[in-house]
């Protein structure tokens, strides 16, 4: 583990990076600024090494404003509609950031601040323990909420995250890491012919503002199947009305299994390198995310641009817009009790 200045912020406030690597030669780069993930470099089938994952050099290119590269999201990953929910019989209004929606914590959600950070070691690897507290109606929300964030790097090329949380007054709660991975390497081409297999039978269809109706539809017999390894483009530009609404991907997936239990969410293979990725969670949901609103305007690591469709995210989460539908996962969390989740990013190379 190597840990350096990374930077400051326009307060003056010093952001650090983490290196972390392994055994065999994975290395994860983390900054303290809203969790992020800068690079993640992981071997293809002849061993050689590259970054798979979008982001920046300079800590001053994150500080602009990007989409939300490699960050920590909360208090609430995805969107609220209208920014309001009702708890024990008090509305709440959160700040809106997306038109008339809440998303990803609002504007300065988890994604943007500076979490106190420490190194730490333990039979499965290396890694950064980041927390932070979120005072009580920060962006809205109720209650002061102690967050703790933990990636690790194991001896399996994986990354692993987990996340606990408490909070002195009941809330709302929903946290994720929403790096943007190519595994042919970042900035190097489009993600469309990367295969994908999401362990879900349903996804949840949105409206035209991305909130998801209600419904949990089944995914047979519509371009939101991927119970079987499939090219991301291979259904992308179909005539379908929720493709239409997301500009592409943009949904959410219910993953088979129970949740709580750590199991396989996605596998996605990049046949040219013979990369592959599995997502593991204890989450209930999947957001699938193909890269849509990527155009060309922003140049990212190595002066490489980032092109329409040149990076997917796989956010294990609960459902969007959960407080204001009672028939998905709550995502409550009362005071006294303790919130906690895992996801892991577990990388190897296929024949």
């Amino acid at each position: 583990m190597r840990k350096e200045v990374f930077g400051r912020t326009p307060d003056g406030e010093i952001v650090e990076l983490y290196t972390l690597t392994n055994t065999k030669g994975m290395e994860v780069r983390l900054t303290n600024y809203g969790g992020i993930v800068v690079s993640l470099r992981v071997p293809d089938r002849q061993g050689q090494f590259d970054d798979v994952v979008l982001g920046f050099d300079r800590l001053e290119d994150y500080l602009k404003g990007h989409p939300y590269f490699g960050a920590i999201i909360g208090r609430y990953a995805n969107r609220i509609a209208g920014g309001r929910f009702v708890l024990n019989g008090v509305s709440y209004q959160l700040t809106l950031n997306e038109g008339q929606n809440h998303l990803h914590g609002g504007q300065k959600g988890f994604d943007k601040v500076v979490w106190k950070a420490r190194p730490v070691r333990s039979a499965r690897g290396v890694g950064v323990r980041l927390s932070y507290v979120s005072r009580d109606g920060e962006e809205g929300y109720p209650g002061n909420l102690s967050v703790t964030v933990t990636y690790l790097l194991t001896e399996e090329n994986e990354l692993r995250i987990e996340y606990t949380a408490t909070t002195d007054r009941d809330t709302i709660v929903n946290l994720t890491h929403h790096s943007y991975f190519n595994l042919a390497g970042q900035g190097r081409r489009d993600i469309l012919d990367h295969l994908l297999q999401i362990n879900a039978h349903y996804f949840t269809p949105i409206d035209a503002n991305l909130i998801p109706t209600g419904e949990i539809r089944f995914v047979r017999g519509t371009p939101f199947d991927f119970t079987q390894l499939t090219p991301i483009g291979a259904r992308i530009e179909e005539p379908d009305e929720q493709l239409r609404f997301g500009r592409g991907y943009d949904h959410n997936w219910v993953l088979a299994g129970p949740p709580g239990a750590l199991r396989l969410a996605a596998r996605v293979v990049e046949p040219n390198s013979g990369r592959v990725l599995e997502v593991w969670t204890t989450e209930p949901g999947l957001q699938f995310y193909s890269g849509n609103f990527l155009d060309g305007t922003i140049t990212g690591k190595e002066g490489r641009v980032y092109r329409h469709r040149y990076g997917f995210c796989l956010e294990p989460q609960h459902f969007p817009d959960s407080p204001n539908k009672p028939h998905f996962p709550s995502v409550i969390l009362r005071k006294g009790a303790r919130y906690q989740t895992t996801t892991v990013y577990k990388f190897s190379v296929a024949p």
